[in-house]
């Protein structure tokens, strides 16, 4: 019985059955499932059978009906005040008695939720953590308009951090030998620069070229965040370039840099779960490993919010003696004019040098993709004009492009320095368009 519900379950994870809101006797059922799984009697058997009845309830729910669960788990299975209150009386009148440690995990349990019962049960299940990834990423979609689910998101999450703690996770590089299902949400999950076909993709997998991708062994088909990679002898200034199907292959053995050109998470239900750090760490020890010869480690990256942000700081654009007004720059029509062009090259690295030294949000950049690298030890190195002329790299960035570059010798200063003060490690080179 056991058995058919979850091949059942396992069918329809990533899915969903449309169907009508909730009416009153499927929120009666509801609840009562969700009672019997927080009350978690019985066997381990018992306990995977409702686990996989509960999770086959929701993912034949509609949208509105996950909703419901979600609140139902949210809001019906908290802890109880009163027994929380009871516990931490008992707590303060123990302090300094040799009762107090008792009482002091007496009001940790009182503290424990259902919420955590419920959704632990899941875990035997085979698809089952993959499963409550996709249930977060529900809940933050309807986190934004529901502020009541923020406290099941808040232990959810923690739990998540705790089972992808980077310990568990497994480093695979992936090749063009991989399983088809495999190189198939390679092409899905590909955030930064689009994949448009298998011949792209076999090109990106090529002997010149890496890609390494964290594993969580509970979901074996699944990459948590991968990286690509190029291998070459030069500080790459051109993603066309870079993933250009009909440029020669390189010589992997005389490479001395390593471009990271894309690094792409793929689990939207586990936002706030961070290994992206500790994976270019392992990719790095990797690549040396194998290729004794590499010196060179940077990136080259978008800078996804830098348009929207000239958009909306007029005394900046004003600064940097644009020739054009901001939304001619915006639109990107002139990029087939050469002279225009070139006219407008040193106006927009003013303007991208303030927004990446200067703009910043809590303390730190504003960039997303600056505060990763930055935080991770890596330095501005250079920034490359007309860098990525594809619609996407235009409109988000006006085609500019940045390479940060990992320096082993500075990457713990630098990390330091950032974390310590919010500074930003940058080449005197770029340094230098805020004083032109």
């Amino acid at each position: 019985m056991a058995e058919g519900i979850l091949d059942r379950m396992k069918s329809m994870v990533g899915g969903r059955r449309e169907r009508a809101p909730l009416n009153g006797k499927q929120l009666a059922l509801l609840r009562q499932q969700l009672r019997e799984c927080a009350d978690g009697t019985g066997g381990e058997v018992s306990a995977r059978i409702r686990a996989a009845r509960l999770g086959e309830t929701y993912l034949g729910l509609s949208d509105a009906g996950r909703h419901e669960f979600l609140r139902r788990i949210a809001l019906d299975f908290g802890p109880d005040p009163a027994a929380v209150d009871a516990a931490h009386r008992t707590y303060q009148a123990a302090v300094g008695t040799p009762g107090q440690w008792d009482a002091e995990a007496d009001l940790r349990g009182a503290m424990r939720s259902s919420r955590i019962r419920i959704l632990t049960q899941f875990n035997a299940l085979p698809q089952g953590v993959k499963f409550l990834v996709d249930m977060r990423a529900d809940l933050l979609r309807h986190l934004k308009n529901d502020p009541e689910l923020a406290v099941l998101d808040r232990e959810l999450e923690s739990r998540l951090n705790a089972w992808f703690d980077v310990g568990f996770l497994e480093l695979s590089r992936i090749t063009w030998n991989a399983p088809a299902a495999l190189l198939e949400k390679l092409i899905d999950y590909e955030a930064v620069h689009e994949i448009r076909s298998w011949t792209d993709l076999k090109n990106r997998l090529d002997s010149d070229r890496r890609c390494y991708a964290f594993f969580h062994p509970r979901m074996p088909m699944e990459p948590l965040i991968f990286v690509e990679v190029a291998l070459t002898d030069r500080l790459a200034d051109n993603i066309q370039a870079l993933l250009d199907e009909s440029a020669p292959v390189f010589d992997a053995q005389r490479a001395d840099t390593a471009i990271f050109y894309s690094i792409s998470n793929t689990q939207r239900g586990l936002r706030g779960v961070s290994f992206g750090n500790f994976l270019l760490k392992r990719v790095i020890d990797d690549l040396k490993r194998d290729h004794p010869r590499l010196k060179t480690f940077a990136t080259l990256s978008p800078v996804p919010q830098l348009a929207e942000w000239v958009a909306h700081n007029p005394a900046a654009v004003a600064a940097s003696r644009l020739s054009i007004d901001a939304a001619a720059l915006l639109a990107g029509d002139w990029r087939g004019d050469a002279t225009l062009a070139r006219k407008l090259r040193d106006p927009v690295f003013r303007l991208a040098a303030h927004y990446l030294l200067e703009a910043k949000q809590d303390g730190l950049p504003l960039d997303p993709v600056a505060r990763f690298h930055l935080g991770n030890g890596a330095r501005i190195e250079r920034l490359n004009w007309l860098a990525d002329t594809s619609g996407k790299g235009m409109k988000q960035s006006c085609g500019l492009m940045v390479n940060y570059l990992y320096d082993p010798d500075a990457i713990e200063e630098n990390v330091e320095a950032f974390v310590s003060a919010g500074k930003v490690a940058a080449v005197s080179a770029v340094r230098n368009w805020l004083k032109r």
